[in-house]
């Protein structure tokens, strides 16, 4: 039968209401699924990076990976690497730990039992052996945790404090070696001025101050949020790449500054001790023992071997902050481990040195091993009479205006 034309007309009017209606009006994703014609959003997927493209990321310091504040689940992203690099690593930091925790508590008991040992001086060795005592106590096992479980798992939390204490240790460490250079400045350029100057209440308030000024230095970390888990070291520490101008300060003022003092005093040192040997001025009347001198090398050498151990990671530093796009691709991944356990192996060293170069540890770190079994090694030494300090006084170098001396560790 024929359409009339009336009737078309109304079919096509109906159809085109109902089509301006949905074009219109469109249905609400969600209520009443998704629009003909549009495409959906794409669901979220997970992306399988290759260890390659993990390690480039770390390398130019993504926050996501190595961020401690962006730890999921308190777990981090591991690097893939060989199994003996980390037997290695974990061997390295296991023989640190001990030798560390023995040497220095054998530093602390040697200065509480031996009379001889107990000066002015000896209250910053002291000072330096806690600041190396802290980072085997807890940083080095949480690190060695991380190395046996290739990543971190430990928590927010604990990798804050780890990297607290690590920066506690490192920078306590530089400013008592501090103090201690500019301790045997004074006792041997100006010893007129030495028994004032540190008295046991004063050089008490200076050990005081050093700490003081090592925890304020340490704050700002926690505003920058500097404090983070790096996958190649294992370590909640120190990321040089946080803030550029946070890290240059920090390697100037904790390091560079620092160095710089002590270098300055133990040269005006050695100068006076080599005019004292060699009789330079006429006036000087030596009276130098090579004991002495074996004293002042003693912490001659525990600089510079701090000074050598840390320089690498306080240049990668500098450098990473000067120019992080062009310089942090450059740095190798093996020279940034090895600077960083090199770093964390000084913190051993120190008891070391004083048992091969200075004649009173070593004496008594034998009375000490000898006694481990009885109560007598938590008393002091009352065998050292006032004989044997007055034998063991170091002796003085006599000028016309001043009198020098050598201090004995």
């Amino acid at each position: 039968m024929p359409v009339r034309e009336s009737d078309a007309a109304r079919l096509l009017g109906r159809v085109g209401g109902l089509f301006f209606f949905f074009s219109s009006h469109p249905p609400t994703p969600g209520k009443g699924g998704v629009r003909r014609g549009s495409t959906p959003p794409p669901l979220p997927r997970r992306v399988r990076t290759s260890p390659e493209v993990r390690r480039r990321r770390v390398r130019r310091g993504d926050k996501m990976n190595i961020n401690g504040s962006r730890l999921v689940n308190g777990s981090a992203v591991a690097l893939s690497r060989p199994a003996w690099v980390a037997s290695t690593l974990g061997g390295i930091l296991i023989f640190t730990i001990v030798v560390d925790i023995l040497g220095n508590l054998l530093v602390i008991f040697s200065v509480y039992r031996n009379k001889k040992l107990r000066n002015a001086g000896n209250i910053f060795v002291v000072s330096l052996a806690v600041a190396d005592l802290v980072v085997a106590l807890y940083p080095y096992p949480l690190v060695l945790v991380s190395i046996f479980h290739n990543g971190w798992n430990l928590g927010f939390v604990h990798c804050q404090i780890s990297g607290f204490l690590m920066g506690l240790s490192v920078i306590g460490s530089i400013f008592n070696i501090t103090g201690i250079a500019i301790n045997r400045y004074c006792y041997i350029c100006h010893s007129l001025k030495y028994d004032k100057l540190y008295s046991d209440k004063n050089s008490l308030c200076y050990v005081l101050l050093i700490w003081v000024l090592t925890v304020l230095a340490i704050v700002p970390n926690f505003y920058v949020g500097s404090l983070q888990y790096d996958p190649r070291v294992f370590s909640c520490t120190f990321a040089q790449s946080a803030s550029p101008v946070y890290t240059i300060a920090v390697v100037f003022f904790h390091f560079i500054l620092p160095i710089m003092i002590v270098t300055y005093c133990y040269l005006r040192i050695w100068v006076l001790v080599i005019q004292v040997r060699r009789r330079v001025k006429p006036e000087l009347r030596p009276k130098l023992t090579p004991h002495d001198v074996r004293n002042f090398v003693t912490m001659f050498v525990v600089f510079v071997l701090f000074a050598v151990c840390w320089a690498p990671l306080n240049f990668i530093g500098l450098a990473v902050a000067l120019d992080p796009a062009r310089i942090v691709p450059l740095i190798p991944e093996w020279f940034f481990v090895s600077s960083y356990f090199m770093a964390y192996f000084n913190s051993c060293l120190n008891a070391i040195v004083y048992g091969l170069l200075n004649q009173n540890f070593r004496r008594e770190y034998k009375k000490i091993i000898v006694s481990l079994c009885t109560a007598r090694m938590f008393f002091p030494d009352s065998s050292n009479d006032a004989a044997d300090r007055i034998k063991s006084k170091p002796s003085p170098l006599m000028t016309n205006n001043n009198q020098v001396k050598v201090d004995s560790v």
